[in-house]
């Protein structure tokens, strides 16, 4: 890969890194204040513990695509971007433009969700 496109690549992953430290921080924050709020009816607790599973839950989400980013931005660094990590082959742009984190080509992939990789 030309080194025009990998830095078009190393920019848009480092966008969508910044992206998903702030919605981290954002969702972390909101969860800390569903902490504060002194309810004491019950409907209002069972409320608030809900929210705060469903925050936890999207940062989860979050962070573990944050991780796949940051693994996409290693692989720059250390030139092994644009290739699948299972076979080697050369990503597909197409693929690479949708999801510039991805690991896989789309039949390492197909495997890796049918458990056979």
């Amino acid at each position: 890969m030309d080194k025009k496109r990998l830095d078009y690549y190393r920019k848009k992953l480092q966008t969508r890194r910044e992206e998903l430290l702030r919605a981290i921080a954002r969702t972390e924050q909101e969860g800390r204040e569903a902490d504060e709020d002194p309810t004491v009816d019950l409907a209002d607790k069972a409320a608030n513990s809900y929210t705060k599973e469903f925050l936890f839950g999207q940062t989860h989400d979050a962070r573990t695509l944050l991780g796949l980013v940051e693994d996409a931005l290693e692989r720059i660094k250390d030139e092994e971007f644009g290739e699948c990590i299972s076979c080697h082959s050369e990503l597909q742009q197409k693929r690479l433009e949708a999801v510039p984190w991805t690991r896989y080509c789309i039949t390492c992939q197909e495997k890796q969700e049918q458990g056979i990789l």
